[in-house]
């Protein structure tokens, strides 16, 4: 008996040898990268090629929206999909034979998980690449954190929060067995018109790139561990600048705007950030496509700044080469042009699989061509551990996502990202004992639509709302709560009645206003992707809401949640406190009410310029002179609230600006010193964010009045002087010359620093490159 096990136990020894000897390079760990891709890449059929290179929308996702949406809607929605004349067992069938890479809009870890399974069933085992819009958290999935969105995050001037809010996104999403997240949005929004402005970093070219770069850094680091994910580096180029404000329309720009303000946080996230990943943008750039656009993919990114990584599509927006460009007479021939410029891979459907592998067969598309963004992609799944790790586990999801720091990092960045705009009279903070009494009411009063744009419906004791956080910080106040419905375009009259008759037995309005943004009643939102406005007025019986309960005489507070700067002229003219709270997440009614009780003193600053009205839309700080040489008449030309502005319950003096150096050789090496002293002058402890603008003062190409250059977040206790420095490189100074290429000219350059971007804000010093 011992020998028969014996030789058994040899047997299997030897076969277990055997086996290890015979696998694949491709599935040893220990071989370099690119070792294994390319053992990898020798081994595929063009069809498992091809298949590398799709995507699909998850199979839950499938299944819901085949029973629920037309072919119509189908034809013009951009945020679900289903497959006309495919089934369940068809993309189940794909995926076991290794011809899908990619699924998106997967919710929960049983389904990501699940793919994984049928995907290990194929020849190869090439792991999956889950895709999802986790833009400010992963907050499309249940019980995972939501943070304020990006232009909340802006507001704070935080650069550290950014990278820190980045990291544990990405923790979350690999305990979700997630690995891409489409972020970070690093298109400079300069149009409020434009849906999607909360989903960006705002109006200035520099903040866009810094918060973008430590995103994209936070969320891949260097790409290398089972803790981190792919970022996307998103919309290149001019989404954010349509020739009408709405969502995938033309871009019609000059080459100068775009080196000078649209691409320089493109160059800088994926040049510091991480330079794996890129998504293209829906429009049109000066007449071409830009996913068929040869210059923007090849010549731009590769050639000129040396990506690596691969290029996705945008939600079918090849296929609109077809039926929106008519740059392609068919969706095989704009499969090639994109291909041909560039693309590595198809945001999504299944005719790429037949279309591309006949175009290759044709020849038409070179295999090699396939080949260089198969390369592309296996790096990246190599990089991020999945041949290794291709599943997660309950256990670590449930820990990872409900990591209490990740939730205290999302009420910190919450308070961090409201800025106040108006207190007059110093009504903020609230006396609890003077106001015992309180009206709140609003659209977003009571809403989970505080969470802001690409949010899914949370766990109603995971979100703070404005009514639940006033009521938790000041337990002892009667709030009189009058609810005005989730949808401002629906308002009920006898619902403002209600609201205005409930006042005059109060001491105190609160009036939460602003947009409605919930994916999951998509075609009801006022905001958001797809959800364009013609003006940027409240919507509905707000702004009457607002002005009847203000005439009743009792102190009016407004709240503005929404992710475009909206044109509160009533409230910026009549109501005495006023606070734009952007989208501030899950904790952001807590947030709002420890401001408006003064247990935080708001710190946040403007990230994009708040317009007085939609014909004020290109009112950017960083303006041209002689954009107001001849001002509009019958009106006030200056914004409303201008970038970089915001109040705090404390007051700042800054004085001593000096500069340690007049004149510097124009060296390409010696910088400028600039220090400042700023003072909190007020009785609380505050942050003031610092910032630093250089204007060019004469030059061979018309330059802005001012550019943000440096900024610094100063806690300073009440009292408290502080000096800070800011250290101005030549690449500060420079800009495109006439031939487009990068100098700094002699001359002089005013140095501005200050609390915001008005001049009256600003001191001023002078310095000369010689």
């Amino acid at each position: 008996m011992k020998q028969i096990l014996t030789i058994a136990l040899v047997a299997a020894t030897l076969h277990a040898m055997a086996a290890k000897k015979e696998q694949p390079l491709y599935k040893n760990p220990k071989a370099s990268i690119e070792q294994r891709v390319e053992d990898l890449l020798h081994r595929m059929t063009l069809e498992e090629k091809v298949g590398q290179m799709n995507q699909l929308v998850g199979i839950e996702h499938f299944k819901a929206n085949s029973a629920s949406m037309s072919a119509e809607e189908l034809a013009t929605n951009t945020a679900s999909a289903f497959y006309p004349g495919v089934t369940v067992k068809d993309m189940e069938d794909w995926t076991r034979r290794g011809l899908v890479s990619s699924f998106l809009h997967v919710l929960t870890l049983e389904e990501a998980n699940r793919l994984q399974r049928l995907n290990m069933q194929s020849r190869l085992q090439i792991p999956l690449l889950i895709g999802i819009d986790a833009i400010h958290g992963n907050a499309k999935c249940k019980g995972n954190t939501v943070y304020p969105t990006n232009i909340g995050l802006a507001s704070s001037f935080d650069v550290d929060m950014a990278y820190r809010i980045a990291r544990q996104t990405a923790e979350e999403l690999r305990a979700m067995n997630m690995h891409w997240t489409f972020n970070p949005n690093v298109e400079v929004a300069r149009d409020g018109r434009w849906g999607r402005c909360g989903e960006t970093f705002g109006e200035d070219p520099y903040l866009v790139a810094a918060m973008g770069t430590a995103t994209n850094r936070g969320y891949q680091r260097n790409l290398d561990s089972g803790q981190d994910v792919l970022g996307c580096v998103k919309h290149f180029v001019g989404g954010s600048y349509s020739i009408n404000g709405t969502n995938g329309a033309p871009c019609d720009v000059s080459e100068r705007t775009l080196r000078e303000v649209f691409f320089p946080p493109f160059k800088a996230a994926i040049q510091q950030g991480g330079d794996w990943n890129v998504m293209m943008s829906h429009n049109e750039l000066n007449g071409i496509p830009c996913h068929t656009s040869r210059w923007l993919m090849d010549g731009i990114l590769r050639k000129e700044w040396g990506f690596r990584g691969f290029i996705v599509s945008d939600w079918m927006d090849i296929e609109h080469c077809v039926d929106q460009h008519r740059t392609a007479a068919s969706n095989k021939e704009a499969f090639c042009q994109s291909i041909m410029a560039g693309m590595d891979m198809h945001m999504h459907g299944p005719e790429w699989q037949t279309a591309v592998t006949e175009l290759v067969r044709e020849g038409r598309i070179p295999e090699s061509r396939i080949d260089e963004s198969v390369r592309r992609i296996l790096t990246v799944k190599f990089r991020l551990g999945l041949f290794e790790h291709p599943y997660s586990d309950a256990a670590t999801r449930d820990r990872v996502i409900n990591d209490p720091e990740h939730k205290r990092t999302a009420l910190e960045a919450a308070r961090s990202s409201i800025v106040l705009l108006k207190n007059a009279d110093g009504l903020l903070p609230l006396d609890a004992r003077k106001y015992r009494k309180v009206l709140v009411t609003g659209i977003n009063a009571d809403d989970q639509n505080i969470m802001g744009d690409w949010s899914e419906p949370q766990p109603e004791e995971q979100v703070w709302t404005v009514l639940r956080g006033l009521r938790n910080v000041s337990p002892g106040t009667e709030f009189r709560f009058v609810d005005q419905g989730w949808d401002p375009r629906n308002m009920s009259q006898d619902k403002v009645d209600a609201a205005v008759e409930a006042a005059r037995g109060c001491d105190l309005n609160i009036v939460c206003c602003g947009e409605y943004m919930m994916r999951f009643r998509w075609n009801e939102r006022t905001l958001g992707e797809d959800t364009d406005r013609d003006n940027l007025d409240l919507v509905g019986l707000q702004d009457q809401l607002i002005r009847r309960l203000n005439e009743t005489g009792k102190p009016t507070v407004v709240v503005i949640i929404s992710g475009r700067p909206l044109s509160v002229r009533y409230a910026a003219a009549h109501v005495p406190a006023l606070l734009n709270a952007w989208e501030p997440g899950q904790y952001g009614g807590q947030a709002i009410a420890e401001i408006l009780y003064g247990k935080v003193n708001p710190s946040a600053k403007l990230a994009m310029t708040m317009p007085r009205s939609v014909g004020q839309v290109s009112t950017w700080y960083n303006h041209k002179r002689s954009a107001y040489f001849h001002p509009a008449v019958c009106t006030d030309s200056t914004p409303l609230y201008p970038f970089g502005y915001g109040l705090s319950y404390t007051s700042f003096r800054y004085t001593d600006l000096k500069l340690d150096r007049q004149r510097i050789p124009n060296d390409g090496r010696t910088a400028v010193t600039v220090s400042v002293t700023v003072e909190n002058t007020g009785g609380r402890d505050g942050v003031e964010i610092c910032q630093l603008y250089i204007n060019d003062l004469v030059s061979s190409v018309a330059r802005p009045v001012k550019e943000l250059k440096d900024f610094r977040r100063v806690a300073l206790r009440a009292g408290e002087r502080q000096t800070v420095r800011f250290t101005v490189t030549p690449d500060r100074l420079a800009f495109c010359g006439p031939d487009m290429k990068p100098v700094v000219e002699p001359g002089d350059f005013e140095v501005l620093v200050g609390g915001s971007s008005r001049d009256e804000d600003l001191q001023k010093a002078v310095f000369t490159v010689e």
